[in-house]
């Protein structure tokens, strides 16, 4: 969809977000104006007021100065270069349905995180809601984690559910190895693993300590950073996780420490 939109507006996608007129490039109002325009010249030959008018209406009120921000779409259609007539109409029609299919993926995601919350909230709702708590892991992450976990108090300590779901390192040493050449063992559940990993990634952008943990760990190596970083931060993110469902506590920054 990228693609076909920089081929038929290629100055619309060069537009940066500072300076962009839609605080969502590919929202409604962008939508309407990528796919009811047939043409640049469409844009460019239609007056500012019915521009507005089709903009306000579009956003549904919602764009605080709809005369500025037509007067930058007109400019960014009358600079973009041009296309031979016959081709505006097939790659409107395919802009059009890439943004058919991504509404229908979007409400199938709706349904199916629906469907996890019902789900998992009738299986676990004491050990789901303490998941919850914490900064960024999500409904979907919370649920697969418990899918795979089960109930924590199958573990007896933060380093055996590490253990489980492979988030070790073979010779035994802890999340604070020194070594930049340690592998992590991957002998657990992939499963929760991925899980563990990913939250633990939504978690850095939302939790400071996390980021601020994060950091300090791509900081101490040139080799692997991320890897690195993100692996040790998961092992962190582990004994949170043990400590808060084994007491069935809520998170508090305080107790991320």
């Amino acid at each position: 969809m990228l693609n076909n939109i920089f081929l038929k507006f290629s100055e619309y996608t060069l537009l940066r977000n500072g300076e962009h007129p839609f605080s969502n490039k590919y929202g409604a109002t962008a939508e309407a104006i990528l796919t009811e325009f047939t043409t640049n010249e469409d844009i460019v030959n239609t007056s500012i007021e019915d521009l507005v008018v089709f903009i306000s209406s579009k956003s549904k009120g919602r764009i605080a100065d709809p005369e500025e921000t037509a007067k930058i779409i007109q400019a960014a259609a009358r600079n973009s270069y041009r296309l031979d007539q016959c081709l505006y109409e097939p790659l409107t029609i395919s802009i059009a349905s890439s943004f058919n299919c991504i509404s229908s993926f979007e409400k199938e995601l709706k349904a199916i995180d629906k469907a996890i919350f019902q789900t998992v909230q009738g299986l676990n709702p004491v050990e789901y809601t303490v998941l919850n708590s914490i900064p960024g892991i999500g409904k979907v992450y919370s649920a697969g984690i418990l899918a795979e976990i089960g109930s924590v108090k199958v573990f007896q300590s933060a380093d055996s559910l590490a253990k489980y779901c492979g988030i070790v390192w073979n010779d035994n040493d802890s999340g604070d190895f020194e070594s930049e050449d340690k592998h992590m063992s991957k002998a657990g559940n992939r499963y929760l693993r991925y899980y563990i990993i990913e939250a633990t990634g939504s978690v850095i952008r939302h939790c400071p300590e996390y980021e601020r943990f994060y950091h300090k760990k791509y900081a101490e190596t040139r080799n692997h950073q991320h890897k690195r970083a993100l692996a040790l931060t998961s092992r962190k993110f582990i004994r949170l996780l043990y400590g808060l469902l084994d007491k069935s506590q809520l998170y508090s920054p305080e107790k991320s420490r």
